[in-house]
């Protein structure tokens, strides 16, 4: 029996309405694709998302949030200075000539920003220079709440020294010391700490050696349940002969694009800790001969390495980072001190918070491309079993007055890998204040009577700590 030939479908039969439904749709689906590449590439370019302005001595830190990573190319131009930035891939919008406005008068080193279109899908942006700078530009993945950053760093040409900054705050009197200043009213329980006469260090030493190996050990603002300073002194040495300064580095957590942690009222980790040690600097320059250095005195970054190099630069004889804790439950509460530990946390919650706070290099947002890869090795390596001990006498002072005046986290000081706390030559401490995360708690952190209380604190527990282990002699001398 003969095959029946197969028929085509209805839609290749000419005149069929089905194939004039599918050259329809073919020709709809055609010109969407040529629509699409022929339309405006800034159809496809990057969005600016937001803009901020960092300014602060050190350097000025400028960052575009994007919904992209973004390719940019930069020169200076002198003459009069000016950074010039080209960016491609970008289609200015509303949110990226914004940036005009956040540039303030006071910056130390832009005058001014303009911003254009220069040639289709780039962008320029100029930064017309107060001084000549050493830019660096650089690319931040998303991270924490961030999507894609791009970060212009401006710095001076010559760097800034923190001794010599230091020195120059200082009130240098004819004679080559730091004139003196009115000596306030003693406190009770600051019987070890004379504050007469032009060398603290020198009376502490003295008095040591005049009550011996077992001096009158001084009555704790806390409970007697809270952990008690160590009761013998350092060996006073040349007692009465030693004359200089001791410098103390107080190192403020976070700052600039890492802001901490953040309250339940919208308060920043990063203005708390800020605000207490500039009140407990106060408080520690009113001691003779005693100097201290901030490691960030503004709204700005630091990362963690160069925190414990700006101490080290000064050589400070102590060093304090100032924390407010958060954690995931609102309930947990109470302050805490900790110091380095090289064989392992003393606790989970110790390993937890001193991973969280390591990670304030990648938010704050660090430039790898100039970063010594050896550095952080090398400070581990260096931290010796003598500066974790004395940093443990230094915690137990400190924590012992912090006790007296809020609940404790826990009833000892406690040890984790703090990135910030290896300077191998300093004993280095790092205090939560309390729990930001806690309601209560954060609204006694927002109250200036109460961050007046944790300066008093602290400066108690470290006039205690020198008390019994006066600094040895070097090099520096007032």
């Amino acid at each position: 029996m003969p095959r029946t030939p197969a028929l085509p479908p209805d839609s290749l039969i000419p005149g069929s309405p089905q194939r004039r439904t599918v050259l329809k749709a073919g020709g709809t689906l055609l010109l969407s694709v040529l629509g699409a590449a022929l339309a405006p590439s800034s159809a496809l370019a990057a969005q600016i998302m937001a803009v901020r302005v960092w300014p602060a001595d050190e350097y000025t830190r400028v960052t575009l949030e994007n919904d992209g990573d973004l390719k940019a190319t930069h020169f200076m131009v002198a003459d009069p200075p000016r950074l010039v930035v080209d960016i491609d891939g970008l289609a200015l919008n509303e949110t990226l000539k914004s940036l005009v406005a956040k540039v303030e008068s006071n910056d130390p080193y832009i005058k001014q920003v303009r911003v254009g279109q220069n040639r289709p899908n780039v962008v320029r942006l100029v930064f017309d220079l107060k001084e000549e700078v050493k830019p660096q530009v650089f690319n931040l993945a998303p991270v924490a709440g961030y999507k894609h950053r791009l970060i212009f760093d401006l710095y001076p040409v010559r760097a800034v020294d923190p001794l010599a900054a230091l020195i120059a705050k200082e009130n240098w009197s004819d004679s080559g010391v730091p004139a003196a200043t009115p000596t306030p009213a003693p406190q009770p329980g600051d019987a070890t700490i004379g504050k007469a006469g032009p060398d603290a260090i020198a009376k502490l030493e003295a008095d040591a050696a005049r009550a011996g190996s077992t001096p009158a050990q001084p009555q704790p603002s806390a409970p007697q349940s809270q952990p008690q300073p160590p009761t013998q002194p350092r060996p006073a040495g040349n007692a009465g002969k030693v004359t200089r300064m001791v410098t103390i580095a107080l190192d403020p957590g976070h700052g600039g694009e890492d802001p901490g942690a953040t309250g339940a009222t919208g308060v920043h980790e990063k203005d708390i800790v800020l605000a207490v040690a500039k009140r407990l600097k106060g408080k520690l320059e009113e001691l003779p001969n005693t100097r201290v250095m901030l490691t960030r005195d503004a709204d700005f970054f630091v990362p963690l390495g160069q925190r414990v190099e700006k101490a080290r630069k000064v050589q400070a004889d102590l060093f304090v980072s100032i924390h407010a804790d958060a954690f995931i439950q609102p309930s947990a509460r109470g302050s805490s001190v900790f110091v380095l530990s090289e064989k392992g946390a003393s606790s989970s919650a110790a390993r937890w918070l001193a991973n969280d706070q390591n990670k304030a290099d990648l938010i704050g947002g660090v430039n790898l491309g100039t970063q010594d890869k050896q550095l952080a090795s090398v400070l581990f390596d260096l931290s010796t079993t003598a500066q974790i001990n004395d940093s443990m006498k230094l915690g137990k002072a400190v924590l012992s007055e912090i006790g007296g005046i809020n609940r404790l986290h826990k009833g000892a000081v406690e040890q984790a890998g703090f990135a910030v706390l290896k300077a191998p030559d300093i004993p280095s401490i790092l205090v939560e204040t309390a729990f930001i995360s806690n309601p209560e708690e954060e609204a006694k952190l927002k109250d200036d009577a109460y961050q007046n209380q944790l300066a008093d604190a602290i400066t108690k527990g470290i006039k205690r700590y020198f008390a019994y282990n006066p600094p040895l002699a070097k090099g520096r001398t007032a």
